[in-house]
């Protein structure tokens, strides 16, 4: 194989740049937690200097919230132009904030102190995502070292708020502009199957969440008096949770499935060729069985199909001992992941007439809307994913497979306001616990991510057609 580009140059820096790392780390940019809004706007200033220090230019701490006003949490933006305005364009997003750290007493260390043993790194953030971003400004800096330029123009945004919903994220790409016009954006936060089977994410599903709440009586009612003769509202809440699915794993929303996309057959064989151990994926969760759509794979399921989940229900007296009442109120709250071509506003117009479909007569039911993420695929067979292959298979020595990632995010949001595709170079692994107590980061992945990011660089630049005609970018 031949040597990598950034090879060289990551043999005699690898232990500045996880000491950098460490130091960014120690941070705790915890964006859900208004009383660490100063440790976040510090993790900010950090991430301009490493902009600055990988050779990006106009660098900018950007306050967000409406129009801008400071309220949100702050971004961080870098540019290197100097590829020419008949050069692909590339915008590389990543997020600086990071996941709340509870249950604290579930860490075998203090969160915020980064420990490393067995090439293994531990601190809240390291993977998701200060690792990942990093990795992207390493390769920056390297190829700028070795080449004395980039074979792109590159184009960085990293976002304060991705752990809590990106709420400002659009209000700042509109304002951003032509600023962060682009003709690829590259996402590093996501996973990798396993450090021996490489893997790409070509899609995220979207997200709607809705909010039921049901009154069946004015106050809580005697069980003694009242019982068996009028409605109860936590009965009611579990029959209406009940019946979100079938007999068969299916969400039962009239019309639920009519706009599902099929995967493409490319696309099947990856998920197909994924390995699975069904029972270190049991362990992992901590349940005894799985569940889900019959006929449909774990990685289909997580993946590739919509889903409901119902992530709260909540009625009657939950205290000591027991209260003899009938429930006058219940709330259950469901979250619904999406899949191309399914649209948040379809679903919510389907998902209110099943509530009132199954909601009985004299109950009285609100139904709020929260959210409302679209899913984002991109074709296997785009150019785009073709170079980012073929750059993860210089550096695992084999082609990626292809997956589809159950989370959501502000990747749809990205590629509609600039139009542009998404790609996703992330090396985070399973293990990782992210969002979980126990962060990890292996660095031979996140080694290996550099190598990747340099040479993603150097395959796009040799990329014909991805090119995109806009003002002041003639195009191909």
């Amino acid at each position: 194989m031949d040597e990598l580009l950034l090879s060289g140059y990551l043999d005699g820096c690898r232990d500045e740049l996880l000491a950098t790392l460490v130091d960014w780390l120690r941070i705790p940019s915890v964006s859900a937690d208004p009383a660490h809004a100063s440790d976040v706007a510090r993790s900010a200033e950090f991430c301009a200097g490493l902009m600055r220090d990988a050779g990006l230019t106009n660098v900018s701490v950007l306050p967000t919230g409406p129009g801008g006003d400071g309220t949100g949490a702050p971004a961080v933006y870098g540019e290197w132009l100097g590829a020419g305005p008949q050069a692909l364009t590339v915008l590389v997003y990543g997020h600086h904030d990071v996941q709340p750290v509870d249950p604290l007493d579930e860490w075998e260390g203090p969160p915020f102190s980064p420990t490393v043993s067995n090439g293994v790194l531990r601190a809240r953030g390291c993977s998701d995502d200060k690792g990942q971003v990093l990795m992207q400004l390493a390769a920056v800096r390297g190829v700028l070292e070795r080449l004395g330029g980039l074979p792109v123009n590159v184009k960085v945004l990293v976002e304060g708020e991705e752990e809590v919903g990106s709420p400002h994220f659009e209000d700042l790409l509109a304002r951003l502009g032509e600023r962060v016009a682009c003709d690829l954006v590259v996402v590093s936060d996501t996973t990798m199957v396993a450090p021996d089977v490489p893997s790409t994410t070509v899609g995220m599903r979207g997200l709607v969440a809705f909010d039921i709440s049901l009154r069946t009586a004015r106050s809580d009612l005697h069980s003694g008096i009242w019982g068996g003769t009028v409605p109860n509202a936590a009965l009611v809440a579990a029959r209406l949770a009940a019946a979100l699915h079938d007999d068969r794993g299916r969400v039962s929303i009239d019309g639920f499935y009519d706009d599902v996309r099929e995967l493409s057959p490319e696309e099947a064989g990856s998920l197909a060729a994924l390995p699975f151990d069904e029972r270190a994926f049991l362990d992992k969760a901590g349940v005894g069985y799985l569940t889900g759509e019959a006929g449909r794979s774990a990685y289909e399921r997580t993946g590739s199909r919509p889903t409901a989940e119902v992530v709260g229900l909540h009625s009657g007296y939950g205290g000591p001992g027991t209260k003899t009442i009938v429930p006058a109120t219940a709330n259950l709250k469901l979250a619904l992941r999406l899949v191309p071509d399914q649209q948040p506003g379809a679903v919510e117009q389907a998902f209110r007439a099943w509530v009132a479909e199954h909601v009985p007569r004299g109950v009285e039911v609100v139904v709020q809307r929260h959210g409302g993420v679209a899913p984002l695929v991109t074709p296997v067979e785009h150019p785009s994913v073709r170079a980012l292959s073929r750059a993860i298979e210089k550096v695992w020595g084999t082609a990626p497979l292809f997956e589809r990632s159950g989370g959501s995010g502000p990747e749809e949001a990205l590629a509609r306001a600039l139009g542009a595709p998404v790609i996703f170079l992330g090396v985070a692994l399973p293990e990782d616990n992210f969002h979980a107590p126990n962060e990890r980061l292996d660095l031979s992945q996140l080694w290996r991510g550099v190598l990747a990011a340099g040479e993603l660089l150097v395959e796009l630049g040799a990329q014909e057609g991805l090119v995109r005609a806009r003002p002041g970018h003639p195009g191909p």
